[in-house]
């Protein structure tokens, strides 16, 4: 019997599919016709797996944060749960900026969106915050995780010196940073992350833990 042409189609192969367009497009360039496209097959194949372009998107996105690690909040100890989810979540997204701003819309909709907010709250009130408390904590972290993963600020300089040195005295270094981007932007999300721990240690100390 002749092997098919085109592989079978599956859910895996889809979303897998459709996450490598919005990496190198953007998300705003997927449709179910490009998609089509990128797979070597006609949109109808499609939608006897995912009916819309939404449950593709929300497909991926569950499968993101599936792998965003909450389990340090076991233990008991707030700062270390809240930074090492800041961490793992920082660094699934990171490999995706274009899906970003997907995944920041509507998190309250998506099972593991909740599982994750569950985790972090459960964490966070057991550790003694009052729930309003938890609730400001783990959207700000969210927040800061979002902010360091839509794009890379080093990225954004260009490598001639020239174009800073006459005009921007102070940035005479900037012309550098494109090529140390991963580096600054990891050590920048850090800096920030670590402040924001320190500072909720400051000013709450009895939210300490021993």
């Amino acid at each position: 019997m002749a092997r098919p042409r085109v592989p079978l189609l599956s859910r895996d192969r889809i979303r897998d599919a459709a996450l490598t367009l919005i990496d190198r497009d953007g998300l705003a360039e997927l449709s179910m016709r490009k998609l089509a496209a990128e797979l070597g097959v006609q949109a109808a194949s499609l939608y006897g797996h995912y009916p819309t372009k939404d449950d593709v998107l929300d497909d991926i996105a569950g499968g993101i944060m599936a792998r965003v690690d909450t389990s340090a909040f076991d233990h008991g100890d707030w700062q270390h749960g809240l930074m090492s989810w800041a961490r793992s979540y920082r660094q699934e997204l990171v490999a995706h900026p274009n899906f970003v701003p997907y995944l920041a819309a509507g998190p309250g909709k998506r099972e593991e969106n909740l599982r994750h907010a569950d985790a972090v709250h459960g964490g966070l009130v057991g550790a003694g915050w009052p729930p309003r408390d938890a609730t400001m904590i783990g959207a700000a972290t969210r927040y800061l995780v979002m902010g360091a993963t839509i794009g890379s600020f080093s990225r954004g300089f260009v490598d001639d010196v020239q174009v800073y040195r006459d005009r921007y005295p102070h940035l005479e270094q900037a012309h550098l940073l494109r090529a140390r981007a991963d580096e600054i932007d990891s050590e920048s999300f850090e800096l920030a992350l670590t402040a924001f721990v320190d500072g909720l240690t400051a000013r709450f100390p009895a939210r300490a833990p021993e």
